[in-house]
């Protein structure tokens, strides 16, 4: 059965679910408060990406290649933790909740271990490699047992479809003030104090802002509704099987990850297109503002365009102008920066949309097989998802340094060091012709993506909030 099947064994779902069904509107500080821990997703999914792989290259000097695969190894080792996470916090037990516990403990170790990756010796190079595997690979530990019970957390906190598109423009809000004020600060750390202290003061500023994130949505959310379906039973492989066998899941995670890859892509551009494009490091900070700063004043109007249209016609819009940004971008070394800056803005709006439609849409997948079923899975299907994510993420970069190395990048701890032609014509391409690709592929899973709101509230027995519309 694909996952917009209405359930062959009602009774089973009446029997899995105690308690009365949850309400439909969660509190203002449930809702506040989950999104705070955004504050901690949005930094480190954010800085490493934008700052790690210049670290690399340009203050240790590690060739462009190999300070790719640096870059990913640790991100490929969550692909592979993600879903592990999600079994296991499907099958926590605690007064506190199901998943809160990971938002505390998780959270903290990710902090203390983010202020350490960048708190290595600059030499010898290979040391100071190793230090960085090492630690971001212990950074990637402790993330993935914080992120992947915070996405699951929606799912058990409310029944509703529009409620759950509620609280991820709350998320995204969050989120897009996070990266924004991670995104700039941290560059600019940098460069106030200088390379070789304003890494270390950045990873302690960085460190700080992800716990005070982790912290608020640990006692953010304690008194919101944390479900009652029973735990997932047999083995993580069996429960995978199930989570893989939804189709509609599969579509949207395809094109979420594509889209991750885009991001991550962008991301680890930034830097580069700064001083390399426009010509100054100072520059990095403003093209992150304008790459996150419309989401501050749009996130509402998706949330309008999600509730008119749905959900997947307003994802499907919103990646339409993420491309068009980008493909913008392909003239950058020809347009002025004020120029550069309106492309990365239009990028952002686009952005701020396929953050918010496919996080509101995952919870759906996720109820979809716990009405069906009466068993609750949705931290195995947030392990499958944040591991897709992860990947894509931690490609993104990847594959911004091979594009880099084919156009013959010279890697160096001068920062000043002058490039050929051709890497400066790699750097650009990379932030723009690979990403609007990349989207635009995304585009053909999504059209076949069927679950809208007469499907989830067919397949969870509810009837809809309003009359059913189709999504285009």
């Amino acid at each position: 059965m694909t996952g917009a099947e209405p359930s062959a064994v009602p009774g089973a779902v009446t029997g899995a679910v105690s308690g009365a069904a949850r309400s439909a509107t969660l509190s203002p500080r449930a809702r506040r408060g989950y999104a705070l821990g955004s504050v901690a997703t949005g930094a480190f999914g954010t800085v490493p990406g934008l700052l790690l792989l210049p670290y690399l290259t340009d203050r240790l000097g590690v060739a462009a290649a190999l300070a790719g695969v640096i870059v990913f190894l640790p991100k490929a080792w969550d692909v592979v933790l993600n879903p592990v996470a999600g079994g296991v916090s499907d099958r926590h037990e605690s007064p506190q909740g199901r998943r809160r516990p990971f938002l505390l403990r998780a959270g903290t170790a990710l902090a203390a271990c983010f202020a350490l990756l960048f708190a290595g010796p600059a030499a010898p190079q290979g040391v100071a490699a190793a230090w960085v595997v090492v630690a971001f690979l212990a950074c990637a530990t402790a993330y993935a047992f914080f992120q992947v019970p915070y996405v699951a957390m929606p799912a058990e906190m409310t029944d509703d479809y529009d409620e759950r598109t509620r609280l991820m423009t709350w998320r995204v809000a969050v989120l897009a003030l996070a990266i924004l004020l991670s995104g700039a600060s941290a560059p600019a750390i940098r460069d106030a104090v200088g390379p070789e202290q304003g890494y270390r003061l950045m990873g302690l500023a960085i460190g700080l802002l992800i716990l005070v994130g982790a912290l608020g949505a640990w006692w953010g959310t304690a008194a919101a509704p944390t479900g009652h379906r029973l735990s997932a039973s047999g083995g993580l492989r069996t429960q995978l099987a199930v989570v893989a066998a939804a189709r509609d899941f599969r579509l949207l995670l395809l094109t979420f990850v594509l889209q991750a890859l885009a991001t991550g892509a962008m991301l680890a551009g930034v830097d580069y297109v700064a001083r390399h494009v426009i010509g100054t490091r100072a520059a990095s900070t403003l093209l992150f503002v304008c790459f996150v700063g419309p989401a501050l004043v749009v996130t509402p109007l998706w949330q309008r365009i999600g509730q008119a249209r749905g959900k997947k016609t307003g994802y499907a819009v919103a990646s339409l102008l993420l491309a068009v940004g980008a493909l913008t971008l392909v003239a950058a070394r020809e347009l002025p920066a004020a120029g550069v800056y309106a492309a990365v803005a239009v990028v952002g709006v686009g952005y701020a949309g396929a953050q918010m439609f496919p996080m509101a849409m995952l919870p759906d997948a996720a109820a979809v097989d716990a009405a069906r079923t009466g068993v609750n899975r949705v931290g195995v299907y947030t392990g499958v998802w944040t591991a897709g994510e992860t990947l894509g993420l931690a490609l993104g970069p990847g594959l911004y340094a091979l594009v880099l190395a084919l156009g013959g990048y010279v890697s160096s701890t001068d920062a000043a060091a002058t490039q050929p032609g051709s890497a400066v014509t790699a750097i650009t391409l990379g932030f723009s012709l690979v990403p609007a690709v990349l989207v635009l592929a995304s585009l053909a899973a999504l059209s076949r993506y069927r679950l809208d709101e007469r499907a989830v509230a067919a397949a969870t027995h509810a009837a809809p909030a309003r009359s059913p519309k189709e999504d285009a």
